[in-house]
Order: C-alpha cells, then structure tokens, then sequence
C-alpha cells in the first residue's frame, strides 16, 4: 500500500516588506513561491538547507510588488527557471526574463510539476491580479500572505491544508499608536491591505482542520507588530478550537526557517 505521508518539504527564506520567498519540494523537484530577495540572497539560502537552484523547476510569482519579485528576473533567467504569474501580474513586472519562461495562469488553474500540484486561488490585495497558492504531493501547504480580508478561495485552502503561512502582519494597538501617517493605517487595515493578528487568529479559529498540523505566522510588520503578540493571538484563539496544538511559530521579518516536512 502506497504511504500516505507527504512528500513535500517548505523552507521560508525570507518572509515581511523586506522579501518574500517560500522553497518548496518534493524527491522529484521544488518550486519558489515569489521571489522577493535578490538572486544572490536565494543562492545563499539555499545553500543554507543544502539545496542547488537547479532543482527548481518554477518561479510562481503572487503579485508585483517588489518585495515579491527582486531576485525574480535575474534567478530566472541565470538558472533558465519558468516563472508563472497570472496575465495583469505578468504585465505589471516588467521583467526582462526570455518570454518562453514567462507563464500565464488564471484564478483556481493548477499546474504539475515533479509531480506536485500547484494551485493558484484568488485573494484580495491592492495589485493588479493577485493570487496565493497552495502545493500538493500527497500533503498540502499553502502560502496565504498579503490580503486585507479572507474570501472563499482563501478559507477553501485553509480548510483543506496540512501546512500553512498565514500572514499576520499587524498588531491593531502598535498600528493605532505608531509613526505611521493615518492613510498608510487607512490602506494597511483595508480591504486591500493586510491582516491583523487579530483576522489571522480568527480564520485558524473558523476554518484550521484537525488534519492541520503546522503553522508559520508570515510577513509580520517590524513596526506594527511583534512575533509574541502574533503567536499569542493565534494561539488562544486555536486552543478554543483543538483538542491538540498544532505547531505554531511566528516568523519574524526577514527570518528564514529550516526545511520542514508537511
């Protein structure tokens, strides 16, 4: 009989608005989840949890800001890796990479490769056509960072995932009480903006299936927010759910993290 333990292993590289980047593999290969570090900070990382780039098979890019897509052009074009975006992403970039390794995806498509399945699923943010994803071997991790508010698409990935990085980008006091100037705080407790520990805490209260097992608390604000206060949020809020506790950590910004198996 056939195991059903997961295949794929996650490492975030780098995580908050100085850089996005998640590895993702399996035996067979690995995909980036943005590329928001240069292609000399990739390198270097991965060299950390003794990965080549070469095993990378794709570049999937979630929006076009540039604290996901620094390092993409060049990593793309020195190791000949596709990038897939969607179509308004794409447009938005302006990246010089060859056009055969540009990819366009559209809203709920999945693309396979090494035999995981990639899965793109809509979120709101202020970018042109944003998207997370979700990757599968057997197991499931999402990536769900950058979004003011939660949708079908994104409490569908949480509800069936056995890993997740879930943005938890602000603390609602530090933000009320911090330098920031009120249309910055207007814009980051939008809609379009980003959650609060508060939002990230009650969507693993609602939609974490027991199945979960993992959870790294992503792209927190070095301003606005501190990895205790979002661990703690998450946590006595997941307690009232769960009989057991899953493995929460809160990552801080720019923090990379080992390799580990969903």
């Amino acid at each position: 009989m056939e195991s059903k333990r997961g295949k794929v292993k996650i490492s975030v590289l780098s995580s908050g608005s100085c850089g996005n980047c998640f590895y993702i593999e399996n035996d067979k290969s690995a995909v980036l989840i943005d590329a928001g570090i240069s292609c000399r900070q990739i390198m270097e990382r991965l060299e950390i949890i003794k990965r080549t780039p070469e095993k990378i098979k794709g570049i999937f890019i979630t929006h076009e800001h540039s604290d996901h897509i620094k390092g993409c052009d060049v990593f793309s074009r020195k190791f000949n890796i596709p990038v897939f975006s969607t179509r308004k992403t794409a447009e938005s970039c302006f990246l010089s990479s060859n056009e055969n390794l540009i990819n366009t995806i559209k809203n709920n498509d999945t693309i396979k490769i090494g035999g995981m399945e990639i899965e793109a699923f809509s979120k709101s943010h202020s970018a042109a056509e944003p998207v997370s994803f979700s990757v599968s071997d057997k197991k499931k991790a999402s990536i769900i960072t950058d979004l003011g508010h939660s949708c079908t698409d994104v409490t569908d990935a949480i509800s069936n995932s056995d890993f997740l990085c879930l943005e938890s980008n602000y603390d609602s006091n530090m933000l009320d009480s911090g330098p920031y100037p009120h249309f910055l705080k207007q814009w980051i407790q939008s809609n379009s903006g980003h959650l609060s520990n508060l939002q990230a805490g009650l969507l693993l209260l609602e939609y974490s299936p027991k199945k979960l097992k993992n959870i790294l608390l992503c792209h927190l604000s070095r301003e606005n927010n501190t990895p205790n206060l979002a661990l703690c949020t998450a946590k006595s809020l997941i307690k009232e759910r769960f009989h057991f506790n899953p493995a929460v950590k809160a990552m801080s910004r720019g923090e990379m993290s080992g390799l580990i198996r969903v």
